[in-house]
């Protein structure tokens, strides 16, 4: 065997050595218990949104229509609220996906990077900043939206 290929074989050994020696040290995530607390809270986040919703075309008599606005609004301001006093975080750590993944989520993203950069101004700082992860969302909402526009006006 060539030295080329005797180096070769020993840096394929060293790789496997110390994949086995980095899986030891690799904390096993709990696929299951993740999975039904991210069921959990991302129900109980629907179900108090709708029980909200409930509670304004029943008690304050506000259209169907209306009360799913005023959930939405409310559901956005609690997740910025609650990232502002830093607890948005921990529940996300508990909940991962469940608090992610609904709209409580996107409020998040457009708040983190506010926060985090409002030492640098309200313009440059706050303002710059505010789109940094959800601008791509909204552009690619808004260019998916126009181009199902133009085919469904050729349809």
């Amino acid at each position: 065997m060539s030295k080329a290929g005797e180096s070769e074989q020993k840096k394929k050994q060293k790789a496997k050595e110390y994949e086995a020696y980095a899986k030891e040290f690799t904390p096993k995530p709990a696929y299951v218990a993740n999975g039904i607390k991210a069921f959990l809270t991302g129900g109980a986040i629907c179900c108090a949104a709708f029980a909200l919703q409930n509670w304004l075309t029943g008690s304050m008599q506000l259209e169907e229509k209306d009360a799913k606005t005023w959930v939405t609004v409310t559901l956005i301001c609690t997740a910025q609220l609650l990232t502002g006093f830093g607890l948005f975080d921990s529940i996300a750590k508990f909940a991962g996906a469940g608090c992610i993944v609904p709209i409580t989520g996107f409020a998040n993203a457009m708040v983190s990077p506010a926060i985090e950069y409002k030492k640098e101004g309200p313009v440059l700082g706050v303002g710059a900043k505010l789109f940094s992860v959800a601008g791509p969302v909204l552009v690619c909402g808004i260019f998916v939206s126009i181009i199902a526009g133009i085919i469904q006006l050729f349809r």
